[in-house]
């Protein structure tokens, strides 16, 4: 039971915490202001390594497109897997490239991971409805994989903008995780990420729409002219990260395993130097289109893409 505290007793205790301070010497507001400074000062952010395997060498990019997609929003999102392991010396000029933000994955553990783009499988009919859930999913990803070899392969599916699922837009704008394989395939990594254009482009493809909350800012333009792509973009790059360095979860994260942050999660809104909430920080703009990026790609692409936890610089890295 709580009982308001008598006034005399209050000013006895206020006195003697007064005394207190001018016997040590201290004044009441600066040990006020340091105990202030103490509480709010934030330690680097560190994600723990959870001693698993991590996906190092080459990978197959195993891709089904799931529901509506044009030809031009598939080339917008294949050039971008291709730039992945474009150098940087063979595609001038590319600096910074969407080759050299996938390097700083090469810093948990060493050794690089090269993503080649392997099989792909259209569904336009939509052959599991167009309300997916989780298993259906998983079971798209197998699908994406074929007969090959499941080890030694991250299967990507992509759902169109004419394509609901579970949880889409109110916890997750797409996921990664893995699944057993068949025999002794051994187990495979899976990334799905939906287009958001006409569900939630506010909370899937900021910055390049008005925020469905928090700070309003004008957003940005889109890099391809298409904010629903250019948002899967993003979240791509997001999920193939964390698949990487924490394919199995049990690789480098912080947090809870079911709700990890990971090698870019932990970085979250953060785009360019001087982000803050609601302002994605300081990037490129495309003198003709307009467009923000901050990363070039092959085949003359632009794209933007989110800062990434270096491990070696405990931050936050950013492209520009």
């Amino acid at each position: 039971m709580y009982f308001p505290a008598k006034p005399a007793l209050t000013q006895l205790c206020l006195t003697l915490v007064l005394a207190f301070a001018l016997l040590l010497n201290i004044h009441p507001s600066r040990a006020s202001t340091r105990k202030l400074t103490e509480l709010v000062q934030q330690q680097p952010l560190v994600l723990k390594y959870h001693n698993g395997a991590l996906l190092k060498g080459n990978y197959t990019v195993n891709i089904i497109w799931y529901g509506h997609f044009t030809p031009s929003q598939r080339s917008v999102l294949l050039d971008f897997l291709e730039s992945l392991n474009a150098r940087d010396d063979h595609h001038k000029p590319t600096s910074p490239s969407v080759h050299s933000w996938w390097r700083t994955t090469e810093k948990y553990k060493p050794g690089p991971t090269n993503l080649v783009l392997g099989r792909q499988v259209l569904d336009e009919n939509h052959s599991l409805g167009k309300l997916l859930k989780s298993p259906h999913l998983t079971a798209l990803a197998a699908k994406a994989a074929g007969a090959g070899p499941a080890k030694g392969s991250v299967n990507v599916v992509l759902t169109g903008k004419d394509v609901a699922v579970e949880g889409f837009c109110m916890s997750r704008c797409g996921t990664h995780g893995w699944k057993a394989g068949r025999g002794r395939t051994g187990r495979f990594a899976f990334v799905w990420v939906g287009n958001s254009e006409s569900q939630c482009p506010g909370q899937c493809a900021w910055p390049f729409h008005q925020p469905m909350y928090g700070p309003q800012t004008a957003p940005l333009v889109a890099p391809n002219g298409d904010v629903g792509v250019d948002g899967m973009v993003i979240n791509l790059a997001t999920l193939l990260a964390g698949t990487v360095t924490n394919p199995f979860n049990d690789g480098y994260f912080q947090g809870p395993v079911t709700a990890p942050l990971e090698a870019v999660t932990a970085c979250t809104g953060v785009f360019g130097q001087g982000a803050y909430p609601g302002y994605p920080g300081k990037v490129l703009v495309d003198g003709g289109t307009g467009g923000s990026y901050n990363a070039h790609g092959v085949h003359g692409r632009k794209y933007l893409l989110p800062a990434m936890w270096d491990p070696q610089k405990l931050g936050c890295a950013t492209l520009v």
